[in-house]
């Protein structure tokens, strides 16, 4: 139409903005402003730009920090992190594998971790387990001690949730809740193969580091806690009704855990992980002790690499 009439583009959209200014920027805010609070102000602007789109509207992300500025609807900011994994034990460290999987699928790689609360009396630890693949928290618990049944409470909650295969790899952090040999049982008694981050390396197990403070920024800092049952109720809330479910993740194609893992189901069943390691005889011998899957072959002793 602007080429036949000989009218630029930004001409013809600069007009139709002239014509209804106010009534196009009143839905535009309503709709923001309806985003927002539905997610009770957990979304920042690219969430919100994404989920607009998503409804068929076609807006600047730019004009949507300016309007969220403008109504204070900013999400809110996270604050530091308390150290709580203490790696000085003589526990086995075990291979860090999560570093050389490509996963194709669920259930190929657990991230495990661990965070503190405070409360309005106290402190209190959350465990939490995290499908590498989709993001999703298939496993949690509270408590108020770093006491083993943190650990396996989240652990056998994400075992009988998912009914994993053989062949899974758990990852986490060499902390010495995660090396105990009653933990490590669990784990060979369900075919899991541990595998641990390098030392003061928190990239190994980025995602879960992000649901962390995802967690944080949006659960916890924006509420205050009389006691543990509260806490609670409304982490499991955000987990179970919210986070898996709901909130779109910028690293899924701005999905939620769930949808992402309904589309993956969708698609042609594909292979198991591959997993690419240089290994020496020691090294060799930790692998051979797990299983990787139905249909990979186990490592040798060379130092040459491999893939399975």
């Amino acid at each position: 139409m602007c080429q036949l009439v000989t009218v630029s583009g930004r001409s013809f959209y600069r007009s139709l903005q002239e014509r209804h200014p106010a009534e196009e920027e009143t839905e535009v805010r309503s709709v923001i402003q309806q985003i927002a609070l539905e997610h009770r102000r957990r979304y920042g602007y690219r969430r919100i730009t994404a989920e607009l789109r998503r409804r068929g509207m076609r807006v600047n992300h730019k004009r949507v920090v300016r309007i969220m500025r403008e109504d204070n609807l900013l999400a809110l900011q996270p604050n530091r992190f308390k150290i709580t994994t203490n790696s000085n034990h003589k526990f086995e460290i075990y291979l860090n594998l999560a570093a050389r999987m490509k996963l194709t699928g669920i259930n190929q790689l657990w991230i495990a971790d661990i965070t503190y609360i405070r409360l309005k009396a106290e402190f209190v630890y959350l465990a939490v387990i995290l499908d590498g693949f989709s993001r999703k928290v298939v496993g949690w618990a509270l408590d108020r001690t770093l006491a083993m049944q943190l650990t396996v409470g989240a652990l056998e909650q994400a075992i009988e949730r998912r009914q994993p295969q053989p062949g899974l790899v758990h990852h986490s952090d060499r902390g010495l809740q995660y090396a105990r040999a009653e933990y490590i049982a669990i784990l060979e008694k369900h075919h899991m193969v541990p595998s641990m981050s390098r030392p003061a390396n928190p990239y190994d197990n980025a995602s879960c580091e992000s649901f962390i403070k995802t967690l944080k920024r949006e659960e916890i800092y924006a509420h205050k806690y009389e006691d543990l049952e509260q806490l609670r109720a409304n982490i499991e809330e955000f987990i179970e009704e919210y986070y898996n479910r709901q909130r779109l993740h910028s690293a899924l194609g701005y999905r939620s855990p769930e949808e992402f893992e309904r589309k993956a189901e969708d698609q042609p069943e594909s292979r198991g992980p591959r997993i690419v390691a240089f290994v020496n005889k020691e090294n060799n011998e930790k692998i051979s002790k797990g299983l990787l899957g139905t249909g990979t072959q186990m490592p040798s002793p060379s130092p040459d690499p491999f893939s399975c």
